[in-house]
């Protein structure tokens, strides 16, 4: 590949230029010529986005972006991020090509190279002043709305090269920006399109090195795996299987530890509406947690479903399951083994030490289990809820079956209820359900109400690997039976500075875990919070302080994360209803339902983010100004899926779609859910760009902010593409992070500032 040193560097926007030498070129882009020194190219590419036409594309037609792959290095503060970008000439004619990308401030170029031969590129620099007069030339000469979403942004850009007829290019750029920070939180942004019609796959990786240990690694936009090595101080972080296509900016959060400490931070967004704003607390691990103390000792009961149904592999599977978690169990911890049927039988009448002798006997009671007769999970619940585990110990129940109760108390909401009223030692019940013909809702309720979780075992999974998958999860507990309490500046506990906080109740952290919480913030004083548990040096303590100086709309991940969660919430309190009369169902007046089918149907419209019981709400022919026509509608959804489906794969897939939202860490840009089937369905015709949702009505694109009211359809001002007025807007909602509100085709409704703008894109 060729190495080009010198590019330029704009601030306005960024893109890929291409020329086609049959295409003319207006002489309001001649005039541009004569500015800068170059001609505007005849088309445009955005890796970050897709590619445009400066005119009518001709015979020559356009480039094409097959891929981007994205390899970041990052040390301490300092980011080193190469672009690999791949791109295709499908016609018969050789393209020449322009490269400019967006990028974030302060950024300088450290190489950049591409295949084949060319002419070197001329280095340019340009004022901002300059580099927003041409990129309004570029916007004007597109006819582009989706240019808008990088106004503001500074850009890189390369000089000329070949891709050749029927060929493919490789484009390779590396820039070097220093991350910002705050306090012990480091972020890095990626610019990217929040379009949901961006196709380009991306691969994204990163490797972070740091002096000190890294506590966790977090993204608010995108599921990425991550790993740690060298004690902690590296980690490698990447785009999880799945999200090659998601769209919207990469971001990436990772906190140093504080040595033996949990780490904490907090991102704000404010908003004036509730009175403060919304908050993000993460909180993270250190990498070896207490080095001269062994972590919490775990106590162990595993229960066993040996009904009939569970006879052949299945039980087999159950068997490795065991045998794998039994292995990973340290010295000085102890466990247990019940088995049900119609009856419940036990390994032994009390937990036992983890020893040689003890482990083999439990193998050899594990291979005399036979699976026959019927399924009495009540009584086995609440048998291993009720041995008082040893002192010092996290208990935990893995909990196991492949069948809805048939023997004993069968009726969902009166095990739900023992269960509770059993579990005076504080059990962690982690549930396993085995096929489909489990009773979702019961085995979700039991898990969440003890700090566990529900997983569920699909025809043609494996048991066992689904289980130690799991259990890998609870190694090394750091902090049991988490606390968070508000303080004020003078430490006492301050009433009313926060609300709906999501989950209310904090789950245990475990070695490398990580805890997201969101809610809402009261006020513009410091937030303190005081985190307290059982770590394995007896009860700690530990508090944070952060000012909200820094709470800014930037951060508009905050708000629609938290509004994931908490309508998750509101539906699993419909979906318990369904357990308290079987077949029951009441009507949508009554207070109770109402009031929770309301504040979903609120939530949903607001923030756009629907689920699979609300998707009708962006539907072309929903009139979202008839509120009761709407909440009728989505407690019809509710009442005939969340509340009477209690077995089978349609009830799963809820269950599956509940415990993600509820725990959601990462942006939902597409809608998706599993349906019925457990297929993957999203909602397209609802756009969410920055803090603002979009609903495709009457043709137009609607802000959420209006789109309820009976005279959304009349505008206060309106505002023509392509007008001085316009390019104005966009900048103004720059300002706030906001002008990819602009990027749509056609009329979109705006709210602007409490104003109703009618903007017509072309």
């Amino acid at each position: 590949m060729r190495v080009h040193q010198t590019l330029t560097i704009l601030a306005g926007v960024c893109v890929v230029a291409l020329y086609a030498g049959d295409v003319g070129l207006s002489a309001r882009i001649r005039a541009a010529e004569g500015h800068y020194g170059r001609l505007l190219a005849a088309n445009v590419i955005i890796p970050q986005r897709r590619a445009f036409a400066t005119s009518h594309p001709g015979p020559a037609g356009t480039v094409t972006i097959d891929r981007v792959d994205a390899r970041v290095s990052i040390v301490e503060q300092v980011a080193t991020t190469t672009l690999n970008i791949a791109l295709s000439n499908p016609t018969d004619s050789r393209l020449e090509a322009e490269l400019v990308l967006p990028v974030p401030d302060g950024a300088a170029v450290r190489g950049f190279d591409f295949q084949g031969a060319g002419a070197e590129p001329s280095a340019q620099l340009l004022p901002k002043s300059e580099a927003r007069r041409l990129y309004d030339e570029i916007v004007a000469r597109t006819r582009d709305p989706a240019l808008l979403e990088f106004v503001d942004f500074n850009l890189i850009r390369s000089s000329v090269f070949p891709v050749e007829p029927r060929g493919t290019q490789k484009v390779r750029l590396t820039y070097e920006h220093v991350c910002e920070a705050d306090g012990e939180r480091i972020d890095y942004v990626l610019p990217r399109s929040e379009s949901l019609d961006y196709a380009v796959p991306w691969q994204i990786r990163l490797t972070i090195k740091s002096q000190r240990q890294l506590a966790t690694v977090y993204s608010p936009s995108h599921a990425v795996d991550a790993r740690f090595s060298h004690k902690g101080r590296v980690a490698d972080a990447a785009l999880r299987p799945g999200a090659e296509r998601e769209p919207g900016p990469f971001r990436l959060s990772w906190l140093v530890s504080g040595g033996e400490e949990l780490t904490a931070t907090l991102l704000a967004y404010p908003d004036p509406k509730v009175g403060g704003g919304y908050f993000l607390l993460l909180a993270g691990t250190p990498r070896e947690p207490y080095p001269d103390r062994p972590p919490i000792a775990r106590e162990v009961t595993f229960v066993l479903d040996r009904s009939g149904s569970l006879a052949g592999e299945k039980l087999n599977q159950v068997r490795g399951a065991v045998r794998q978690v039994l292995g990973g169990l340290e010295p000085g911890e102890s466990f247990n083994v019940i088995a049900y049927n119609e009856a419940v039988e036990m390994f032994s009448p009390r937990a036992v030490e983890v020893t040689a002798d003890n482990l083999a006997a439990a193998g050899r009671y594990l291979e005399s289990m036979q699976a026959r007769g019927g399924t009495n999970i009540h009584d086995a619940l609440i048998e291993s809820l009720r041995q008082p585990p040893e002192n010092d110990r996290l208990p935990i129940v893995l909990f196991l079956t492949d069948g809805r109760p048939t023997i004993g108390r069968t009726d969902e909401k009166s095990i739900r209820a023992a269960a509770e009223s059993a579990n005076r030692y504080g059990k962690r019940v982690f549930t396993f359900g085995v096929g489909v013909d489990v009773n979702s809702p019961l085995l979700e309720h039991v898990a969440s109400e003890s700090r566990g979780t529900a997983t569920f075992v699909l025809p043609g999974e494996d048991i066992e690997l689904k289980v130690a998958r799991m259990f890998e999860r609870l190694s090394g507990p750091v902090l049991a039976s988490p606390q968070l309490t508000v303080l004020d500046e003078h430490g006492r506990p301050a009433a009313g500075r926060t609300r709906d906080l999501i989950p209310w109740r904090l789950p245990d952290l475990f070695d490398r875990d990580q805890l997201v919480l969101l809610g809402q913030y009261l006020g513009d004083g410091p937030l303190v919070f005081r985190l307290s548990g059982h770590c394995p040096d007896g009860k700690r303590s530990f508090q944070f302080r952060f000012d909200l100086d820094k709470a800014t709309t930037r951060n508009s991940f905050v708000p629609r994360l938290w509004a994931q969660r908490k309508i998750a919430v509101l539906v699993d309190a419909i979906r318990a209803s369904g357990a308290e009369r079987p077949g029951a169902r009441p009507e949508v007046a009554d207070p109770r339902v109402k009031e929770l089918v309301d504040e979903i149907v609120r939530l949903s419209t607001e923030f756009g983010v629907l689920t699979e019981y609300t998707a009708f709400l962006a539907r072309e022919g929903t009139d979202l100004t008839r509120t009761e026509q709407l909440a009728r509608e989505a407690w019809h959804s509710f009442d005939a899926r969340a509340r009477q489906v209690r077995s089978g794969l349609g009830a799963i897939n809820q269950d599956v779609n509940l415990r993600s939202q509820k725990s959601a860490g990462q942006l939902n840009y597409r809608n998706s859910y599993w349906d019925a089937n457990m297929d993957r369905a999203q909602v397209t015709s609802v756009q969410q760009v920055a803090d603002r949702a979009f609903y495709r009505k009457g043709g137009r694109w609607v802000d959420s902010r209006l789109v309820n009211q009976t005279d959304a359809g009349a505008a206060q001002r309106a505002v023509e593409y392509g007008s001085e007025e316009h390019m104005e807007l966009a900048r103004q909602l720059a300002r706030d992070n906001r002008q990819g509100a602009l990027m749509m085709h056609g009329e979109i409704l705006l709210d602007v500032d409490g104003q109703a703008v009618l903007v017509r894109n072309q």
